[in-house]
């Protein structure tokens, strides 16, 4: 029986699952809170839940499983993505070659190169190919030198160096030499050609520089996980889900952490297609902090062809095409406008920006901690809110139910009033009512807070479509009379009766489910969309979702792909705005935990991309080749196209398949796509001239398990190397 363990870390839930591979069938399902200061934390709860007799679902005849019982583990993780928009990571020098910095500071790109360590080497190639000028070894040796013990890894992009990466290479072979150790390891050092084959030069040194950062907190992860795992006895291989939802070894992924931002997304869209078994179909994932969406064609989540943005960085990194919102079932929930504590305005069915016009309740886009939740941790959060029903003021009215927790102990570089808030929270919840009277706090409280909260030093509690479900009675997992008090605080204020009001914000989170898959759509099909600006639009939509009954006008939309919900609980919100839409809802078994599911039912997939242009008029064809597969000389000259083809299509497949394994897959097939571009001669209609052809390699296979690695160890053994 080969077993899969599937982990998956959300922004609230850490998910875990238990998989037979053999029949596809899940054995066991659980969820661990996520601790943020501390991934592994969350992690290693759901593992030791997930063996535990509770978390077996019902009707399974399988024998009890235990740890050594694991055959693969597959991980997806949101440390990637959070790390890029949190600013952390290890220091990083990033070494460009052939970059024109004068060019750099007229264009302002500075930001966008992730670091302020930055080495400019003379160097680099033409768009053909050809060396623009010798590289300088003399400077590249000095910068690395003396940089010894500052920083944790170096990021060395080149100018056109995907065409050519013959100095990328070279100066790593330099790091890699001046940096070892007593231990023989040397710094961890990426090139732009090994994670992208793509043009531009910025996003190039971005992502290799945000790669670079990523590489010591990722590999802290992935040992921590893997210490975890030999602890309980799981010996198998550890995979981590990449941001266009296949597979890598953890060693893998420590090369290249960028590759697996977004990988939660990805996951929950791999996962969504296996557990509803549909192959063309609008995926709508609910999570506790975002709302993501995407769409499945042909069974192969649709990849981004922009490349994958994280906060404020573009990257050229291939990820699954995900319109992600801040709507979840810990979004805030705010009476009014909410001004006077979110600086973080929503977009469509927001404060007033939104296709139904101005509203007196919102939900998001900041994620809080719900008070049924807090109430949990804290039992004396009821008496408070009892004391806030007697509150008057109408300046003080909108932080009703909210209170400010701390996450962690202040640090040193606090400047001291924020230092002594946090320290004041230490004792428990502080109502944010209490700090606004404070005449200590009550100066720049909103400004003080926010910055608290973006430094994770502190959250917010307060009112959310979570607790709105409990204080209904449909979501029993926490505090439901403490939800029931905070709907009451709010709903007052809209003179509503607190059932109303929690059937107003259940309603509110549909409309915006149903709205965002419509502006998903719009965007990708007709253009761009701004809602708050386009009246006539927002006017025609909120008719179409019936959101303004009694005029003249209707109209009516229909979504021809059936949507697919995935998270907890989406029966609340999805099939309502399913039915907006006119399209048919599908809620797959397990979908609580399909994300787990998509972090081990995914496939390992290598691609290299091969360019073959014209050069001399045509006389001859380059042949640009990966600068990552091992060929002797990246660019090579021939006499026609077809000798170029027959060159790749013999020396690509064999060094892919061995990637491929590198990355862990198991059974690896190799296709190849070819895309020829030319162009009209002159007037002349019949006659075309060869502008390049594109060949596109494939190498993809299942992952390999624990008995996979043996048999192929015993193989090897045999003199028999070749067992894909």
């Amino acid at each position: 029986m080969k077993i899969a363990l599937g982990i998956d870390t959300g922004g609230t839930y850490t998910d875990a699952v238990l998989l037979d591979q053999a029949s596809g069938t899940l054995i066991a399902a659980t969820k661990a809170l996520t601790t943020h200061r501390d991934l592994a934390l969350g992690i290693e709860a759901a593992i030791d839940q997930v063996f535990a007799p509770a978390a077996r679902l019902n009707g399974q005849g399988h024998r009890r499983v235990a740890p050594p019982d694991v055959s693969l583990v597959g991980l997806s993780t949101t440390l990637a993505t959070n790390a890029i928009v949190e600013g952390h990571g290890g220091a990083v020098c990033l070494i460009l070659i052939g970059y024109d910095r004068q060019l750099i500071r007229e264009r302002a790109f500075e930001e966008a190169l992730v670091t302020d360590d930055v080495v400019y080497l003379e160097g680099g190639h033409t768009i053909d190919g050809r060396e623009h000028a010798p590289l300088d070894e003399a400077a590249a040796h000095d910068a690395i030198l003396a940089r010894q013990g500052d920083v944790a890894a170096f990021a060395i992009s080149g100018y056109f160096g995907v065409r050519n990466p013959a100095h990328e290479l070279r100066v790593k072979a330099l790091v890699e030499t001046l940096t070892r150790d007593e231990t023989g390891l040397s710094l961890p050092v990426t090139c732009g050609h090994e994670l992208t084959t793509k043009l531009n030069a910025i996003r190039r040194a971005t992502t290799v520089a945000l790669n670079a950062r990523l590489i010591p907190t990722l590999r802290n992860l992935i040992l921590t996980v893997r210490q975890r795992l030999d602890r309980v006895g799981i010996v198998a291989p550890l995979m981590v889900v990449k941001g266009d939802g296949s597979l890598v070894r953890s060693a893998w992924a420590v090369r290249r952490p960028i590759e697996t931002i977004l990988s939660g997304p990805a996951a929950s869209v791999v996962g969504a297609a296996y557990v509803a078994e549909q192959k063309d179909v609008w995926i709508v994932d609910v999570g506790g902090t975002t709302t993501d969406i995407a769409v499945l064609r042909d069974g192969v989540p649709r990849l981004n062809a922009q490349g994958a943005q994280v906060g404020r960085w573009r990257t050229m990194v291939e990820a699954a095409d995900v319109h992600t919102v801040g709507l979840g079932g810990d979004s805030q929930v705010w009476v009014g406008n909410g001004a006077e504590l979110n600086d973080h305005s929503p977009t469509s069915g927001g404060n007033g920006a939104g296709p139904q016009g101005p509203q007196p309740l919102s939900v998001g886009p900041r994620r809080v901690l719900p008070l049924c939740r807090l109430s949990e941790i804290h039992s004396a959060l009821g008496d408070e809110l009892r004391r806030q029903r007697h509150v008057k003021k109408r300046p003080l009215l909108p932080l009703v139910g909210q209170f400010l927790v701390a996450r962690r102990p202040p640090g040193g570089t606090l400047a001291a009033g924020d230092r002594e808030l946090v320290k004041r929270l230490q004792d428990g919840p502080v109502a944010l009512i209490a700090l606004a009277q404070d005449p200590v706090y009550q100066t720049f409280l909103q400004g003080r807070i926010n910055r608290l909260v973006e430094t994770q030093l502190v959250m917010l509690a307060g009112f959310t479509p979570t607790d709105a479900l409990h204080a209904l009675g449909r979501f029993q997992t926490w505090d439901a009379e403490t939800a029931r008090l905070g709907a009451e605080l709010l709903a007052a204020q809209l003179d509503l009766s607190p059932k109303a009001f929690c059937e107003a914000v259940v309603a509110s989170v549909s409309h915006r489910i149903a709205t965002e898959l419509v502006t998903k759509i719009v965007n990708d099909e007709i253009g761009p969309v701004d809602w708050a600006t386009q009246p006539v639009a927002a006017g025609l939509l909120s008719r179409a979702l019936n959101l303004v009954p009694g005029t003249d006008l209707s109209c009516r939309l229909t979504l021809r792909q059936p949507v697919v919900a995935v998270g907890a609980p989406v029966t609340a919100y999805v099939p309502a705005a399913a039915e907006r839409l006119n399209t048919e809802l599908i809620l797959p078994h397990h979908a609580g935990v399909a994300n787990a599911i998509g972090a081990v039912v995914g496939s390992v997939v290598q691609r290299a991309l091969v360019l073959i242009r014209p050069i001399d008029f045509g006389a001859f064809y380059r042949l640009h080749l990966p600068g990552n597969l091992g060929i002797n000389g990246a660019v090579k000259d021939f006499d026609t196209l077809e000798a170029c083809i027959a060159y790749a299509e013999n020396a690509i497949p064999p060094r892919l398949r061995a990637l491929a394994e590198e990355a862990g897959a198991h059974q690896v097939e190799v296709q190849v796509t070819h895309d020829e571009r030319t162009a009209p001669v002159g007037d002349k209609i019949d006659e075309e001239i060869f502008l390049e052809a594109r060949l596109t390699f494939t190498a993809a296979g299942r992952p390999a398990t624990a008995v996979d690695d043996l048999q192929r160890a015993a193989l090897q053994g045999k003199g028999e190397t070749n067992v894909s």
